[in-house]
């Protein structure tokens, strides 16, 4: 093989790589929350009021309240908690700001001491700390993920959680509620809440598993069985004083 007929080859770079990393963490995991509670504490007041012989139409009010107040509750607690971690990464990024100003020395050690512990001697980290000391934002920066491990929130996070709660665990709600809403006798509406829910939980319990690297099968049993204890329990309670 000639030169010339060598050098496209020599010019190809590597194959192409696309990173593909799962961001949307925080995400996932407040639709988890919303959904799975969604599912399960509606189900379970529904199997509740029916065990007690309520009416559809009874058992529809009360669950449709329970979800109302349950997604404003769940989406209060998201915003809190969002807001809580912001608070939280504030305080101590002007605590570590303060340190960086008035002990530099111990500071730039701490620097040091962090990339020792990834295996890098003196003379190789050395130029890194030079370089953060010039650059007092990125000292600070760095300071708060490697010393502190605190990711910078996002300012919009709590308001996105808040809304991704309620909403997630509305849509939850509503589905052990729909046989309800088009079944009269009380009996048949559970029964069909009983196979709809299950069937709901098996699919998010799957789904859930996927998302959080679970293993989808055994993520979809544990959530069914917990949903259907739940629906148990408070069929059985409300049976238990029903005939007292």
């Amino acid at each position: 093989m000639d030169a010339e007929s060598q050098q496209p080859m020599l010019q190809k770079g590597p194959p192409s790589h696309r990173e593909r990393h799962f961001t949307a963490g925080e995400v996932v995991r407040d639709v988890i929350m919303g959904v799975s509670d969604g599912l399960t504490v509606p189900f379970a007041l529904a199997a509740g009021l029916s065990g007690a012989s309520a009416p559809s139409s009874l058992v529809l009010t009360a669950g449709l309240a329970e979800v109302a107040a349950g997604a404003i509750s769940m989406g209060l607690g998201g915003y809190l908690a969002a807001q809580s971690e912001a608070d939280h990464y504030n305080r101590e990024m002007k605590r570590e700001q303060e340190e960086i100003i008035a002990v530099p020395d111990t500071e730039a050690a701490e620097i040091g001491d962090i990339m020792a512990e990834y295996g890098l001697e003196p003379h190789e980290y050395g130029p890194v700390v030079e370089g953060l000391r010039r650059n007092p934002q990125a000292w600070l920066e760095f300071m708060m993920r490697f010393e502190l491990g605190l990711e910078k929130p996002d300012p919009r996070r709590a308001l996105q959680s808040a809304l991704t709660i309620a909403l997630s665990y509305v849509i939850g709600g509503l589905v052990p509620l729909l046989p309800y809403m088009f079944i009269s006798t009380v009996q048949d509406a559970m029964f069909t809440s009983v196979a709809v829910t299950l069937l709901a939980l098996l699919f998010f319990g799957y789904i859930k598993g996927r998302f959080t690297g679970n293993r989808p099968f055994l993520s979809a049993v544990q959530t069914t069985i917990i949903g259907a204890v739940a629906s148990a329990a408070a069929y059985g309670m409300a049976k238990a004083v029903q005939a007292r």
